[in-house]
């Protein structure tokens, strides 16, 4: 059940006494539902009044952190099944497989490009999370090995090895950065519960196809010592993918509507493991990056991929990008006067809507056409030049209010504006309430230059 404003009011002071810079208590309470308050910045919460608010505002999903200090991971932290209920907090964190049976230097780049790997989507730069260093060999002295070549890099690791005695000593060399302990499971429980313990390290808890077993590992970990915890209900893939999904939704559901508390904890997938069926590299990057996409939209917060070629990548990023973006607020950019080129008094003025996707296609289109222009930037409450159109946002005195508050029509010579071709209805009311000339452009961006090379010839 979601909490609500009037839950969290109930175990506040109720004094209004403004300490915490909010007008009243209720608006305190209803900050902290927003997470953009939290509960230290109340001074007049202490004690048992604090401790129950904090685990009113826990939410179902317990929020893990893994990684140095100054690079950490957080993962879970959820609050409902749907994405339109609220929001998804803490993105997929996205971890690329290491085996630690290369030779050193390679081990070194592979990791190095693992870290440099982005791309930029709509004025985000996408980049992978962490490196999953595999105990291939079997040995623990060369996983040890392998653990402290890459702990001088300072990012997010996942070690991964049943063997309690690898992992000891890998945590030897790396157990500071906080790594996430991959696996235990029932024959290796008490040995991986106490090194979760001992170096406060996050452990995942593995119990391939049976949510039974894990209900019951999960209870015993905790009863080790052991809260901070990530299930891997197992990765079936192929035929066995329907199964997969069923129970990555089944603890999602416990954790949520039943606030189950053996079940209250990210979940992990393993795309890679798709791969071990398909011998074409291209199919086995195909069926990985699809597996990655399925179980990203079944709640996997963390994903362990093998392949890092970037057309794999790239949309298992961009759907990341998308999936946690909050819906209550559409991406936009601030709205003003853009620059592009070496512009003066005879550059062309364009216009186009603060929508970030809409924005940054523009100036990619604008940049690569190498275009030297002024770009109006509307204020269309982060909406596309259809959307802002059908729902008013712009309009004729918008546009006016834009050319005054820019200071555009001192910079330039000649009152014309180019506006998209989407908004070619609102073109005689721009024209009427600014008194500037207005064109009609291309209803795509990415014929602005052709257009503008047509209009300087004519």
């Amino acid at each position: 059940m979601q909490v609500t404003a009037m839950d969290v009011y109930r175990l506040l002071p109720k004094t209004n006494c403004g300490k915490c810079n909010e007008a009243s208590c209720m608006a305190f309470a209803t900050k902290l539902i927003e997470k953009e308050v939290t509960p230290d910045d109340c001074p007049q919460l202490s004690g048992d009044e604090k401790q129950k608010l904090e685990d009113l505002l826990a939410p179902a999903v317990k929020e893990i952190t893994f990684g140095p200090e100054e690079n950490p991971v957080v993962v879970g932290g959820d609050e409902v099944l749907y994405r339109y209920e609220l929001t998804y907090y803490n993105p997929t964190a996205l971890v690329v497989d290491l085996p630690d049976d290369l030779p050193s230097e390679e081990l070194l780049n592979r990791a190095q490009r693992i870290m440099d790997l982005e791309f930029e989507r709509t004025g985000e730069k996408l980049t992978l999370d962490a490196i999953a260093l595999r105990n291939k060999s079997g040995s623990p002295e060369k996983f040890a090995e392998a653990a402290e070549a890459i702990s001088q890099l300072n990012f997010p690791v996942v070690l991964c090895t049943f063997d309690a005695e690898a992992m000891r000593k890998a945590l030897e060399v790396l157990g500071d950065q906080r790594p996430l302990l991959y696996a235990a499971r029932e024959d290796n429980l008490q040995e991986m519960a106490d090194l979760s313990v001992s170096y406060g390290c996050p452990l995942v808890l593995f119990s391939p196809g049976d949510l039974e077993e894990m209900k019951n590992l999960s209870r015993r970990l905790r009863s080790m010592g052991v809260t901070k915890i990530v299930l891997d209900p197992g990765t079936f893939t192929g035929e066995g993918i329907g199964d997969t999904i069923d129970n990555f939704v089944m603890i999602r559901r416990l954790a949520v509507e039943d606030r189950d508390e053996d079940f209250r904890f990210p979940i992990m997938g393993i795309p890679a493991l798709s791969r071990l069926t398909v011998s074409d590299k291209i199919e086995a990057n195909i069926r990985e990056a699809t597996v990655a996409a399925t179980l990203m939209n079944r709640y996997a917060d963390i994903l362990i991929l093998a392949g890092t070629e970037i057309w794999e990548i790239m949309p298992v990023l961009t759907l990341r990008q998308g999936l946690y973006t909050d819906p209550r607020k559409p991406q936009a950019v601030d709205p003003g006067v853009y620059e592009f080129g070496d512009v003066d008094e005879n550059s062309p003025v364009i216009l186009t809507t603060n929508f970030a996707l809409t924005y940054y296609t523009v100036e990619g289109d604008l940049k690569s056409g190498d275009v030297t222009a002024y770009l109006l930037v509307l204020d269309t409450e982060g909406r596309a030049v259809d959307v802002s159109l059908a729902g008013g946002q712009l309009n004729g005195p918008a546009v006016a209010d834009l050319i005054k508050e820019t200071g555009i029509e001192e910079r330039v010579r000649d009152k014309v504006m180019i506006i998209p071709g989407l908004a070619a209805p609102a073109s005689g009311e721009i024209e009427d309430d600014t008194g500037w000339k207005v064109l009609v452009g291309p209803r795509d961006s990415s014929g602005i230059p052709d257009y503008l090379e047509k209009l300087a010839s004519e």
